[in-house]
């Protein structure tokens, strides 16, 4: 009996959420994954002290979405159980919710049904080209590789630092995972500013955060290309890569000249420069510098960093790379009277141009909305509002210092705007707008899985 109740409550659940719109189906799983973050980390044992309900419910939302603004400290705050249960939620929003579960499936069953496959193409915005089971085992193939190579060599960075090999260990791994998955999460309370002008460290950080933001596409595209199963690399690795680096060097360039770093070297001007401006387009969120020290220009080089973001489909967020690449080429091709928008002598698609459109516009509309809201509430200087907020949205983590100051109401705005930077917010406004609902018959091969 309490099997067959079982069978039935799982049918119906399944049939439930297999009427939703892919989008809805990502929205509800990244809302319960949050939900049963803060469940967990708001037991007794997994706090070291008594921390508030809309503390953890932040930090739930913060770690899930990868962001890293935190509200309390994730060392002080949270024993090993509550770190290991922020370390999943990390993972989980670094790589998507439906990517282990599909990837479970897959394993056991050697296929995978035909409402996996949508919430896939949803959640990762996949060229026509590439299958679902080929593009699935790369990015955990590629995730974990990575996360264990970064492990090991951060390793060797703290073994020296710390006399405790547990200790040494796990934040090895947990700065390994919260820097490929750009979540900028660190059991040190002022992050890497005790390591501001270690090169390895910094090295190791670049290579993690850049392997993340650069995005699964491109490692695929690179993969398929060394192994010769394509000919050449794809426009869209092209347009990522360059795009991305040519502003990325420019962005150094401007931070090398930071009036705050004139009493330091040159080389380590260089490296604190690069290390904040990786971070912050990568929205890594680590930061090797007190981010309140920086002046106000400079701010603002940080917030459009943090605003363009990296590559689709990768574990940063932020508008993306494409977008900025997108709305570029539109405004270059309308200068030179161009009829068609171009970049790198291609035609740009039309449906590609109207999405970069919508999300510049929704995008920017959802900051500036958050902004103004936040203003009537903290009693923070406009500049200090708008980093905090395109951090937020940008899922970057950087911040001036006011996160744990601000009061419940403005928590609350941040925690809403960091899971639409998770979602997306084209992804989120379907989500939420679209009357379009999946009537058709629910599929048994579906209901059996």
């Amino acid at each position: 009996m309490p099997k067959t109740l079982f069978q039935t409550a799982r049918r119906q659940y399944l049939k439930f959420h297999l009427r939703l719109t892919p989008q809805q189906s990502i929205f509800f799983g990244f809302f319960m994954y949050m939900i049963l973050g803060w469940i967990f980390l708001s037991l007794p044992f997994a706090q070291k002290m008594p921390t508030s309900f809309i503390d953890t419910l932040f930090t739930s939302t913060s770690a899930l979405s990868t962001t890293g603004l935190a509200t309390v400290s994730t060392f002080d705050n949270y024993t090993f159980f509550g770190q290991l249960i922020l370390l999943i939620l990390i993972q989980i929003g670094g790589i998507g919710y439906m990517t282990f579960t599909t990837y479970i499936l897959l394993s056991t069953t050697k296929q995978i049904t035909h409402w996996h496959k949508k919430i896939l193409h949803n959640e990762f915005t996949m060229p026509r080209e590439f299958k679902v089971q080929d593009f699935l085992k790369s990015v955990i193939v590629f995730t974990f590789t990575i996360e264990i190579i970064g492990a090991i060599l951060f390793y060797c960075v703290f073994r020296v630092e710390h006399s405790d090999s547990f200790f040494t260990i796990w934040t090895s791994v947990f700065h390994s995972v919260s820097s490929f998955c750009t979540a900028g999460f660190s059991l040190y309370n002022d992050s890497f500013e005790g390591y501001a002008t270690n090169s390895l460290l910094n090295a190791i950080v670049f290579f993690l955060t850049i392997s993340g933001a650069l995005g699964f596409i491109v490692v695929t595209d690179l993969w398929y290309f060394f192994t010769k199963k394509t000919k050449e690399i794809s426009f869209t690795t092209k347009m990522i890569t360059y795009s991305f680096f040519s502003v990325l060097f420019l962005a150094t360039i401007i931070n090398y000249f930071e009036p705050s770093f004139k009493n330091r070297t040159h080389f380590e001007q260089l490296q604190i420069a690069l290390f904040t401006s990786v971070n912050s387009m990568t929205t890594a969120g680590f930061n090797s510098v007190n981010i309140g020290t920086y002046s106000l220009g400079f701010l603002l080089v940080i917030i459009f960093l943090m605003y363009v973001g990296a590559a689709p489909s990768s574990t940063a967020g932020g508008m993306k790379i494409t977008t900025l690449t997108a709305i570029v080429a539109i405004v270059k091709s309308k200068l030179r009277n161009q009829s068609k928008v171009t970049y790198f002598g291609k035609t740009i698609p039309i449906d590609r141009l109207e999405m970069a459109i919508s999300i510049f516009i929704f995008y920017t509309a959802i900051l500036f909305l958050s902004v103004f809201l936040l203003s009537f509430t903290e009693n923070y200087a406009f500049e200090a509002l708008l980093f905090e907020v395109t951090s937020a949205i940008g899922t970057v983590g950087l911040s001036t210092g006011i996160t744990g100051d601000l009061s419940v109401f403005g928590k609350i705005i941040l925690i809403c705007i960091m899971f639409i930077g998770r979602l997306g917010v084209i992804t989120f406004g379907l989500a939420i707008l679209s009357r379009k609902r999946n009537d058709k018959i629910v599929d048994e091969s579906d209901l059996a899985t």
